[in-house]
């Protein structure tokens, strides 16, 4: 007997009798794919807390092109950072707190992300040293072992003084908590961390390259077509594997942008599978997307 649903993981096998309407939802919003450069980083990053306590923790710096997956590696994080409660001490405990770096780089704005990241009000008239003190509690009453800072490229938006502060800021907190740091943002970040030696020798540095035609990049493929509710497995060739390289530059979210039009498209159509031709035929919708035809 065939397997209806070998092609696709088991999580989607349930999905593929729903309707039209109930498959391409999934589609649009499903927000992480289990693929295997991703899972490496994942990996390393959920191993952190197991190291143990000194004030030098290893710390993970995440770097690549806007649009390459780190925000999908966050999000990850994000949705699994939901308190876990101890009962052995009936406390709420979070090994794992996503801050993003948004806005102009500052200690005051730094603390106060990291507040709202806690749920915990700020108050914008309290001393820096107050903020400080209210986040080191909150975050060592929590039990966080691993601050993950997102878009951490904003902070070469401001001044080489304004960018030390912060990265003495994440220096302290990292060694007065014993906690480690994972840094996310694109390549310009680095030789601002690397501005601070004390700091970068902490990080052990992940870049993501641009996909090329490689055993990888069909690694990707092949996960993100086991994620699609398609009921017949997708038939694509070098032809077809090319071609999305090309229209999108390699760049992780584009791909999935694509591939996603295209599943979408075969359900509606009820052809039901990815082809060469299907890809050949894919038209970017908006102008900027059309620039790379």
């Amino acid at each position: 007997m065939i397997d209806r649903a070998a092609h696709v993981t088991d999580e989607v096998a349930s999905l593929l009798d729903a309707s039209n309407d109930a498959r391409i939802q999934f589609i649009r919003s499903k927000p992480w794919v289990h693929y295997p450069k991703a899972k490496h980083i994942v990996d390393l990053i959920q191993g952190l807390p197991t190291h143990p306590r000194t004030t030098r923790m290893p710390s993970i710096a995440v770097y690549g092109d806007s649009g390459m997956g780190k925000s999908m590696i966050v999000g990850r994080f994000k949705h699994d950072q939901m308190l876990a409660f101890d009962t052995a001490t009936a406390d709420a405990r979070r090994k794992f707190l996503v801050v993003e770096l948004a806005g102009g780089p500052g200690e005051r704005r730094l603390y106060a992300q990291i507040l709202s990241a806690l749920g915990a009000p700020s108050n914008p008239r309290a001393t820096i040293v107050a903020l400080e003190q209210t986040t080191i509690r909150l975050l060592r009453a929590v039990g966080v072992q691993v601050l993950l800072i997102d878009e951490i490229h904003n902070i070469i938006a401001g001044s080489w003084r304004e960018q030390r502060v912060v990265l003495n800021t994440l220096r302290f907190l990292s060694n007065e908590l014993q906690l480690s740091l994972v840094c996310f943002g694109i390549m310009e970040a680095r030789e601002a961390i690397n501005g601070d030696v004390q700091l970068a020798r902490r990080f052990d540095v992940v870049t993501l390259p641009r996909w090329k035609a490689d055993d990888e990049f069909q690694q990707l493929l092949l996960a993100i077509l086991r994620n699609l509710p398609l009921r017949q497995p997708s038939i694509l060739t070098a032809r077809g594997l090319k071609r999305i390289l090309r229209v999108t530059e390699g760049v992780t979210s584009k791909i999935f942008r694509l591939v996603n039009e295209v599943a979408i498209q075969a359900i509606e159509t009820g052809t039901e599978r990815l082809t060469d031709e299907a890809i050949d035929d894919w038209r970017p919708i908006s102008e900027e997307e059309a620039a790379f035809q």
